[in-house]
C-alpha cells in the first residue's frame, strides 16, 4: 500500500467522521487537500463561488443532519472569506469543520504574499483553532478539532500550510474512535428539587421555548398540562413547539405576536426551556425566573435568575414532570389563550384585504401562498431583514418542515448559500431560499453553483427594491432612511440568462400560478416577485425610546401586519377554554 500524504489523511479522517462533501474554493495552498478529495470515492468536492457561501453550506448541512459538516479556504483572503459564515455556524451550535489552508511554512511571520494569522482570526468563532506546523500532529490535531466540533455543538478551525499538506503523514500515527453525537445532560437531583418546589408554589407559569426544545416537543406538551402553562417561543424555537401546540401563545421579540410578551411578563413564575433569546428587555424584571440550557455559560447571561438548571430540556422535563403536582386552575392560561385569539384577530386580515387588486403586491400574501403550497417536509432558508418577519408570521411548522436562518448572528445573504447546503443532504427533499433582494444580490454569484450541480432549490424573491428592515430601524430611531433603495435587474431574465427557470411575477393574480409552476421544475429555480417597500405600518405608540436593530420600544410593539394560519390554530386552543 502506497504511503499516505498529509492531505490523504486528513481526508480519510473527514470521511471516517462523516463528512460526505468539502465546501470550497480551489487554489494554491489548498490544491493538494482537492487533490485528496477528488482521488477519495467517499467525499465530494462542492465547488462554490465565494467561500462565505462555502461555510454558510455546511453550516446549514450540519443543521439538517446533525452531523459534521466540513468547508475550506486557501490561504489568505481565501479561507479570511470563510468567516462569516463560521460565525453563523458557530452561533447556531453546528458542528463544521474549517480547513484554513495557509502559506508555506517557512514564510510564516515574514509578511509574504498573503499572509493572514488564521490562528487570530477565526478565534472568536470556534470551540477549537490550532495550526499543523508539522506532520506528527496528524492525525491527533485533526481527531481534537473532530471531537471539538461535534462535543461542544460549533466551529473547529484547523490551518495548514501548503507544504505540510504534501509531506508524507507519519507511519505510525494514532487514530483512535472519533465522537459522533452528543450526550444528554440531566441536571442533578438537588435542581430538580428547587424547581420543583417553585413550580408547586406558583399560581401562574409560563415556558418560554428556545431551539433547545428540538427533539422535546412531547415532554413541553405534558408539562404544560400538568401545570396550566401558556407556552410562548423564540424565532429559533418555533419550528420544535409550535405545532400541535394547545397552550401556544405566539412569539416574544420585535417580530414576535400574539399573546407571548403578556404571557411572559404577566406569570409570577417564567421558566426559560433552551433558550438564548438575547432580547433581555422583552423578558420581565419583576417575576422569578429559571432557566434551563444544556450549555452553563447560557445561563443568567440575558436577565437575573432565581434558578439555573444545567440540563438537556427532555432530560430535565423527564425527571421533573412525574415530580410536580398537578394544577387545576386554568385561568391565567386561559386568559393568555384568550388574548392571544384576540391579538391574531385584530391584525389577520393585514393581508388579505383587497390582496388582488394590491400592486406592488403585499409580500405577507407572498409568504402566506408560499406556505400553503410548500411540500409538508419542506426546508426553508430565511434570509436576514423582513424575510425573518415573514417567516416569522407566516410559515405554519407541523414537525416535519425545517426553517434555518442567520437568526442568532443576523447575516445578510444567508438564505441562498444555507439552500445549496440544505439541499445537498437530499435531492429529492423540497428546499425553498425565501431571499431578500439585498441578500440575494450579495452572494449572487453562487446562483451558478444551483445550476452548476442541477440543484432543484427554488428561490422565491422578496424583490421590494430596498433594504426593507435597516429602514425600519432608521425610522423608529427617528432618522430619515438613507442608502437604503436598489436599483435592481429582471431577476427572472438573470436567472434565465444562467440557465436556470425563472419567472417575474408583479400582479397578485399571477402569482399562485409562478409558484406552482416553479415547484414543479426538476431543476433550479427563482421567482422574482415584486413587492411592496411600504409593507411596513408603524402603530402611533412610537416613543423617543424606541432604539435601532432588534431592540425593545417603550410600546412594546413595532410591527403590525398579518400572522397567517396562526389564527387557525388559536382559535382552535380556544375550544378549551371553558365559557362563562
Amino acid at each position: 500500500m502506497a504511503k499516505q500524504n498529509v492531505s490523504e489523511q486528513f481526508v480519510d479522517i473527514l470521511v471516517r467522521a462523516g463528512v460526505k462533501r468539502l465546501y470550497g474554493v480551489v487554489g494554491d495552498s489548498l490544491n493538494p487537500v482537492v487533490d485528496a478529495v477528488r482521488r477519495n470515492p467517499s467525499v465530494e468536492w462542492v465547488q462554490v463561488r465565494h467561500e462565505e457561501t462555502a461555510a454558510f453550506a455546511a453550516g446549514a448541512e450540519a443543521q439538517i443532519t446533525g452531523t459534521l459538516a466540513a468547508c475550506a479556504g486557501s490561504c489568505g483572503p481565501g479561507n479570511l472569506h470563510l468567516i462569516n459564515g463560521l460565525y453563523d455556524a458557530h452561533r447556531s451550535m453546528a458542528p463544521v469543520l474549517a480547513l484554513a489552508s495557509h502559506i508555506p511554512s517557512s514564510e510564516i511571520g515574514l509578511a509574504y504574499f498573503q499572509a493572514t494569522h488564521p490562528e487570530l482570526l477565526f478565534q472568536e468563532c470556534s470551540h477549537y483553532n490550532e495550526m499543523i506546523s508539522n506532520p506528527q500532529q496528524m492525525p491527533r490535531l485533526l481527531q481534537t478539532a473532530i471531537q471539538h466540533a461535534i462535543g461542544r455543538g460549533g466551529v473547529s478551525v484547523v490551518t495548514m500550510p501548503g507544504d505540510i499538506a504534501s509531506q508524507p503523514a507519519p507511519e505510525k500515527s494514532i487514530e483512535h474512535a472519533l465522537v459522533t453525537s452528543r450526550p444528554s445532560v440531566k441536571p442533578g437531583d438537588e435542581e430538580i428539587d428547587k424547581l420543583c418546589a417553585m413550580i408547586d408554589k406558583a399560581k401562574r407559569v409560563t415556558l418560554f421555548c428556545g431551539s433547545g426544545t428540538a427533539g422535546a416537543h412531547a415532554e413541553v406538551m405534558e408539562f404544560a398540562e400538568r401545570v396550566k402553562a401558556p407556552v410562548g417561543h423564540a424565532l429559533r424555537g418555533k419550528e420544535w413547539i409550535q405545532y400541535d401546540n394547545p397552550y401556544d401563545v405566539g412569539m416574544s421579540g420585535l417580530l414576535g405576536y400574539g399573546a407571548a410578551y403578556e404571557a411572559t411578563n404577566e406569570c409570577d413564575l417564567l421558566i426559560l426551556l433552551g433558550t438564548d433569546f438575547p432580547y433581555n428587555a422583552f423578558l420581565p424584571d419583576d417575576v422569578k425566573i429559571v432557566q434551563v440550557d444544556v450549555r452553563p455559560e447560557h445561563l443568567g447571561r440575558r436577565s437575573k435568575l432565581d434558578l439555573a438548571v444545567w440540563g438537556d430540556v427532555r432530560e430535565t422535563l423527564r425527571a421533573l414532570t412525574p415530580r410536580v403536582k398537578v394544577k387545576t386552575d386554568r385561568k391565567f392560561l386561559d386568559r393568555m389563550l384568550k388574548k392571544h385569539a384576540d391579538a391574531l384577530e385584530g391584525v389577520v386580515k393585514a393581508y388579505t384585504r383587497k390582496v388582488e387588486k394590491h400592486i406592488p403586491i403585499h409580500p405577507e400574501y407572498v409568504a402566506s401562498v408560499l406556505d400553503e403550497l410548500a411540500d409538508d417536509d419542506a426546508v426553508f432558508t430565511v434570509d436576514t431583514g423582513m424575510c425573518n418577519v415573514w417567516a416569522a408570521r407566516y410559515l405554519t411548522p407541523n414537525g416535519k418542515r425545517r426553517v434555518i436562518g442567520s437568526f442568532s448572528h443576523g447575516s445578510m445573504a444567508n438564505a441562498l448559500p444555507q439552500a445549496i447546503g440544505a439541499q445537498f443532504t437530499d435531492r429529492n427533499r423540497q428546499v425553498v431560499s425565501m431571499s431578500g433582494d439585498g441578500g440575494f444580490t450579495m452572494l449572487m454569484g453562487d446562483f451558478l453553483t444551483l445550476v452548476q450541480y442541477n440543484l432543484p432549490v427554488k428561490v422565491v424573491l422578496f424583490n421590494n427594491s430596498s433594504l426593507g428592515m435597516v429602514e425600519l430601524e432608521m425610522l423608529v430611531g427617528g432618522l430619515p432612511s438613507f442608502g437604503t433603495t436598489n436599483k435592481n435587474p429582471d431577476f427572472a431574465a438573470v436567472a434565465r440568462a444562467c440557465g436556470a427557470y425563472g419567472v417575474r411575477v408583479e400582479k397578485p393574480k399571477q402569482l399562485e400560478s409562478a409558484l406552482k409552476d416553479a415547484f414543479k421544475h426538476k431543476g433550479p429555480a427563482l421567482v422574482d416577485v415584486v413587492t411592496d417597500p411600504n409593507a411596513l405600518s408603524i402603530p402611533p405608540k412610537i416613543s423617543a425610546d424606541m432604539v435601532t436593530g432588534f431592540a425593545l420600544s417603550a410600546s412594546k410593539i413595532v410591527l403590525d401586519g398579518g400572522v397567517g394560519r396562526m389564527l387557525q390554530m388559536a382559535r382552535s386552543n380556544l375550544r378549551n377554554v371553558p365559557r362563562p
